[in-house]
């Protein structure tokens, strides 16, 4: 397990609402990114889709770039080191072939370094109830390995959104020694309203860690609403700043003191045990029906 300075830091999540254009959405979250650092955020998380809020795929692939020539990535490295802070854009469009683009999340350090990249594992294929129809797995190229780094208070576990709904991986960064899990998310406002608190609150509460998840919310420019709801939640799964809908900053100072008492409350990521399933009568079942 990964040990901790000790020592208290503050952390900021900013919501967005971002649209079309790549270059108002960057005015929108810089200005929100300052504004969080005036308040002494040491780490500042955006969300998903950061730079970009767009479903066309051929309208994706055409305003991405790869990664050293991101001008999000530029912008948001250059903004890190002026303002001296641990900058996590939640995730970045970034070209990998002609037809693929990688959701990638990016942990910047103080310098504007590349300090940790990670790519969503799981892709949002779904249609819901009320008709929106998701294929990520149309454009994006997900990622094929899980990603943990570490800050100055602790060890950071780097995932995005629809990977909220595999709770093995949140799991698996518990036991490499992540005390902190970032969620940066766009949920739709139809699944946000039904399952986002909770999800997010069950995440930190099993890996005894605190969960930064920054979102996405309200009514974009290509007519899809997010949920919104940007939270920081302790590891004993109480919220610790919450924002609404509508784009703006929220703030919690973290005290990691509080995951190692979480887990010696509830020592649940050392009682994991390997187990066999068993289907009972599958057998019987099988054998009647050869003899009938």
């Amino acid at each position: 397990m990964s040990a901790s300075s000790g020592k208290p830091f503050r952390a900021a999540l900013v919501q967005l609402r971002a649209g079309r254009a790549i270059h108002p959405n960057l005015d929108q979250a810089e200005a929100l990114i300052r504004q969080a650092a005036r308040g002494g955020a040491q780490y500042v998380q955006t969300p998903e889709n950061t730079a970009l809020m767009e479903l066309e795929p051929e309208l994706v692939l055409k305003q991405v770039q790869p990664e050293d020539e991101s001008v999000p990535l530029a912008r948001l490295r250059a903004l890190a080191g002026e303002l001296g802070i641990w900058l996590h854009a939640g995730s970045i469009g970034i070209k990998i072939d002609a037809a693929r683009v990688a959701n990638r999340s990016y942990l910047l350090d103080p310098h504007g370094e590349i300090a940790a990249r990670y790519d969503k594992l799981h892709m949002f294929d779904v249609d819901l109830a009320n008709g929106e129809s998701y294929r990520e797995s149309q454009y994006y190229g997900p990622g094929a390995k899980t990603v943990l780094a570490d800050l100055p208070w602790g060890r950071l576990g780097m995932t995005i959104c629809y990977d909220l709904r595999f709770p093995a991986l949140y799991r698996a960064l518990a036991t490499a020694g992540a005390n902190l899990i970032a969620i940066p998310a766009a949920f739709t406002k139809q699944t946000g309203q039904a399952h986002w608190h909770v999800l997010v609150r069950a995440r930190a509460i099993e890996t005894g860690a605190f969960v930064f998840a920054a979102t996405q919310g309200g009514l974009h420019e290509n007519g899809r609403e997010t949920f919104g709801h940007s939270m920081i939640v302790s590891p004993w799964g109480e919220i610790l700043a919450e924002a609404g809908e509508d784009p703006g900053v929220v703030f919690a100072d973290i005290d990691l003191a509080l995951s190692g008492e979480a887990r010696a409350r509830i020592p649940a990521l050392k009682h994991g045990r390997p187990f066999e399933i068993e289907i009972a009568g599958a057998a019987q079942g099988a054998a009647r029906k050869e003899a009938s």
